[in-house]
């Protein structure tokens, strides 16, 4: 694809101020934000699959919250896991910003891997993960036990700038976004799709199976 062709798809649906403002709160606390293409992505998942439930790892400044909750259902509530609690207060300036009502989106500061535990088996609709790549192995294992059937997993960064493609890059980060994606596209249990947008979405769908008699 030209580089034109992949800006003209980037920027197909546009951002508006409220967007461009948490995108500058990102910049200002040197957090590097989903992609325009990929936000409309999540925020398609998020109303195809009519979405109530959300999951997100990674709050940053709320960019991905805002696509995310502007895709599910108006009584919808996202949960949105970060480790750094500016990032979260930032967030929530966002939410306000765009007239997203205070109990649609609950903030949780922790570390991903001790909040997850603690939330409830089979709940949600759609879980997002944008937080530390070394991870992203261990949120898949999360995931799986808190969608419910027909949820979908997401992962931004699949591609990793220009990483994950090329063999020769064995950094830890490359290695396990690399690895998951080889899992994901392998499990009979999972749909998968690997889209080429902002910086690679690897997007997953729970397969409904029958309980075993």
């Amino acid at each position: 694809m030209k580089p034109a062709s992949w800006s003209y798809a980037e920027e197909f649906i546009a951002e508006d101020e409220v967007l461009a403002a948490a995108r500058a709160r990102a910049t200002e606390v040197g957090v590097a934000p989903i992609g325009s293409g990929a936000g409309a992505a999540l925020r398609f998942l998020a109303s195809a699959l009519e979405a109530r439930a959300v999951v997100e790892i990674g709050t940053g400044t709320g960019v991905s919250g805002l696509w995310l909750l502007r895709g599910m259902r108006g009584d919808g509530v996202l949960t949105t896991v970060d480790i750094e609690t500016e990032h979260q207060r930032l967030a929530r300036e966002s939410f306000t910003e765009a007239g997203i009502a205070s109990q649609r989106a609950r903030t949780i500061s922790g570390a991903a891997l001790d909040v997850l535990p603690r939330l409830t088996d089979g709940h949600y609709d759609l879980v997002f993960c944008d937080g530390d790549k070394r991870e992203y192995p261990a949120y898949l294992a999360e995931a799986l036990r808190l969608l419910r059937p027909g949820g979908v997993v997401a992962f931004d960064n699949a591609l990793w700038h220009d990483r994950v493609a090329d063999p020769a890059q064995r950094d830890e980060e490359t290695v396990a976004i690399r690895e998951l994606g080889r899992t994901v596209a392998e499990r009979d249990d999972l749909v998968a799709l690997l889209l080429p947008v902002g910086d690679g979405l690897l997007v997953a769908k729970k397969v409904w199976t029958p309980d075993e008699d």
